[in-house]
């Protein structure tokens, strides 16, 4: 590797990304502070938030960065947009996958827009909680977050003063989480985002408008299903409950969906028949995967897929939605965040490629890389403003100490 030429290429496509989304600003110091921000989520530093990034920028205080995130005058949605478009040029590929998936960001009041006790996958359980439904893209290239939906509980969307104060926009409907990600499916494909391929968990397997419309646009799909889901093979409906207590012991193949943190996740896989489509050059197939260490732990997934795919495909297709959930480590609860983390991400992706064509003999962490990005980004080190930064925090804190003072007073007069 040429530390020179990568340097060099680090910063024209920072700029490149900056002069696609400059028109979502509304002036020179909001694209300043936006680019600012994106090489903050670069940065070697473990918390991303406002005050590390600002002192690791070599800012004074963290007052800019926040002003922007805050009372910026401009919209995620339109940076969503630009950076699809990014992302189509950059990353994009034929054999492209959508992985759509929903994580929970825990809460503890109960004012945050579409807050309340839910199922959280986050903690694995049921909390006081937002959710949000995600949709990222995969290619050889590399993956990135591509689209977010807020998703709104029916408590919510059937109390007006809760919604109006919490900024809820007028005209907002009710949507399930898997009509939220069939509409987010279909505004990517009409923004000529190439893609073949969608796969998901069983809340969007089970919805079947997802898999009807695929199937109309000849789209592939691997999507997980739960075992209330049914088939049909023959003339013979049939519960996947009950398929996958009948299974049989041949026929079964060992593959690897990937890798993981602990290398190959290898399980044993079976592709079972379905009714075949009415287009022709199409089929329909149940593919099960069964854990090596504990056999009795499965999961289904029905496949549409053009009629010499073969079984590996299908596999590394089920396989692929584990980079979501690699996305999602990288991501952040605010609704705004998620925009500006999906391009730093894109930005970090694109140089991952490049660095790992040349790294022969050492495969290079996401964090070896992330490093490198920053470092060739040129910025001063978190050591630059030390002795201003200690100041600063010194009368934040003094500030803090005085009011939290002054309201224990308050109430013991009262």
């Amino acid at each position: 590797m040429n530390g020179q030429t990568e340097e060099k290429w680090v910063k024209e496509e920072l700029e490149t990304l900056m002069e696609k989304v400059s028109q979502v600003y509304a002036g020179t110091p909001g694209r300043e502070q936006a680019k600012k921000y994106v090489l903050g989520l670069l940065s070697p530093i473990e918390r991303k938030n406002g005050w590390q990034m600002a002192e690791c920028l070599g800012e004074k205080t963290p007052y800019a960065l926040q002003q922007f995130l805050y009372r910026g005058r401009w919209k995620a949605d339109t940076l969503r947009d630009r950076l699809r478009e990014y992302v189509s040029e950059r990353l994009g590929e034929t054999e492209g996958v959508l992985v759509v998936d929903e994580t929970g960001f825990l809460k503890q009041g109960k004012k945050s827009c579409g807050v309340i006790r839910q199922y959280s996958g986050t903690a694995g359980r049921i909390e006081n909680c937002q959710v949000g439904v995600f949709l990222s893209y995969a290619s050889a290239k590399g993956f990135t977050m591509l689209d977010r939906r807020l998703y709104m509980p029916r408590e919510w969307m059937d109390d007006p003063e809760r919604c109006k104060a919490a900024g809820v926009p007028k005209g907002t409907l009710f949507q399930t989480k898997a009509q939220m990600a069939l509409t987010m499916i279909k505004e990517t494909a009409q923004a000529g985002v190439p893609f073949a391929w969608v796969t998901g968990d069983s809340v969007y397997g089970d919805y079947r408008d997802i898999r009807i419309w695929l199937e109309a646009q000849n789209k592939g799909y691997v999507l997980s299903v739960s075992g209330k889901e049914h088939v049909w093979i023959g003339f013979y409906q049939h519960r996947i409950s009950a398929l996958l207590k009948e299974l049989p012991d041949e026929g079964w193949t060992r593959e690897s969906a990937g890798d993981g943190s602990k290398g190959q996740r290898l399980f044993d896989w079976l592709l079972i028949a379905l009714n075949q489509p009415p287009e022709k050059g199409w089929r329909r197939h149940l593919l099960v995967r069964r854990s090596i260490a504990k056999p009795d732990e499965l999961r289904a997934y029905v496949c549409y897929a053009p009629m010499d795919t073969p079984l590996k495909q299908l596999i590394r297709i089920a396989g692929t939605r584990w980079t979501i959930e690699t996305s999602f480590a990288d991501g952040s609860s605010h609704y705004l965040w998620p925009a500006l983390r999906y391009r730093a991400n894109a930005v970090y992706l694109r140089q991952s490629a490049r660095l790992q064509k040349g790294a022969a003999f050492v495969r290079l962490s996401k964090n070896d890389i992330r490093k490198l990005c920053w470092w060739f980004s040129g910025f001063p080190s978190c050591l630059h403003n030390l002795l201003s930064w200690i100041h600063w925090r010194f009368i934040h804190q003094s500030i803090a100490s005085s009011c939290h003072w002054k309201s224990q007073c308050f109430k013991l007069q009262l």
